[in-house]
């Protein structure tokens, strides 16, 4: 049984890819088509994908490996963060600071700077210090916290390293295939899938295609912790598609979507046409009093 069915990945648009003019050819196997100058995903590759992914994240969660999710475009953090803390994970949903793997020695002792400074907090020690010096304080503790407080609890180098965009985080990408670290991510059709150890073809753009899918992910090591899942696995009652089924659907929805278009340029115009003929009644000069209106004008006055 797979993982999850094509009819979820199709309602969370994990089935769009980027443009047709800016792909990597060597996702040319996972491309099934490309309709209105977008290549589609084959949901067929991405389902074998993560089926594959799954597994191999569950037996590193099983060993009590951990594991680092990464996501720092903003579509992806809030997303990042959340799993990450469903699973009892680390994540970097911030600027990923050059070295943070490869140099980590450098990056514990920020993180011991950053639990010093919170430790003055609690024993209130920090006062001791003039205001103005507090405030540098707070500030450094606050800019630590923002690119360190993901992997703060995290003593030792991760065991495998999950990435939401291999191409906006290609840095965490080489340095952890340069550390052997076993890298998984979603493989966008602009995205080189041999940069990843488990590449899973799906839209690395779109909010709920990255829910759904670092979901999913997150789930395998969720599984081997003995919790409850909530997006792998999960039943649905309605019958199974085919790619077929998402090419009539893509269609369906670029048709409903130039409908739209076509009802607000139609109002727009309208708009555009009701401003033009209020501008040009403003703006009508007042009508010229003629002779004769003048000469009848004048002899009215004369007989009163």
């Amino acid at each position: 049984m797979s993982v999850v069915t094509m009819r979820k990945l199709l309602e969370s648009g994990v089935h769009y890819g980027h443009q047709t003019r800016r792909w990597d050819p060597r996702q040319r196997s996972n491309i099934y088509a490309a309709k209105n100058g977008i290549h589609i995903i084959n949901l067929e590759n991405t389902i074998e994908s993560l089926n594959d992914a799954y597994a191999a994240m569950k037996e590193i969660a099983e060993r009590g490996g951990r594991v680092l999710f990464v996501g720092t475009k903003r579509q992806a953090q809030a997303t990042v963060m959340e799993e990450a803390l469903r699973s009892g994970s680390f994540y970097v949903n911030q600027r990923w600071l050059g070295g943070t793997l490869t140099n980590y020695r450098t990056i514990q002792r920020r993180i011991r700077r950053l639990v010093e400074i919170e430790q003055m907090e609690e024993t209130g020690t920090i006062n001791n210090y003039p205001k103005k010096e507090i405030i540098l304080i707070r500030k450094e503790a606050e800019r630590l916290n923002n690119f360190l407080g993901g992997i703060k609890e995290m003593k030792k180098l991760p065991d495998a390293v999950f990435v939401v965009d291999p191409q906006e985080d290609k840095i965490a990408v080489l340095e952890a295939k340069k550390l052997n670290i076993p890298v998984f991510g979603i493989a966008d059709t602009n995205c080189d899938p041999e940069l990843l150890d488990y590449p899973i073809p799906g839209n690395d753009d779109a909010i709920n295609s990255i829910k759904v899918l670092v979901g999913i992910i997150n789930d395998a090591i969720v599984e081997a912790k003995g919790g409850v899942l909530e997006y792998a696995y999960q039943t649905d009652e309605n019958p199974e598609i085919t790619m077929s089924d998402v090419i009539i659907s893509v269609a369906e929805k670029a048709a409903e979507n130039e409908r739209r278009r076509r009802a607000r340029y139609e109002e727009q115009r309208r708009n555009r046409g009701y401003r033009r003929y209020d501008r040009r009644e403003r703006t009508q000069p007042a009508a010229e009093t003629t002779p004769k209106e003048v000469k009848a004008e004048e002899s009215k006055s004369e007989e009163e």
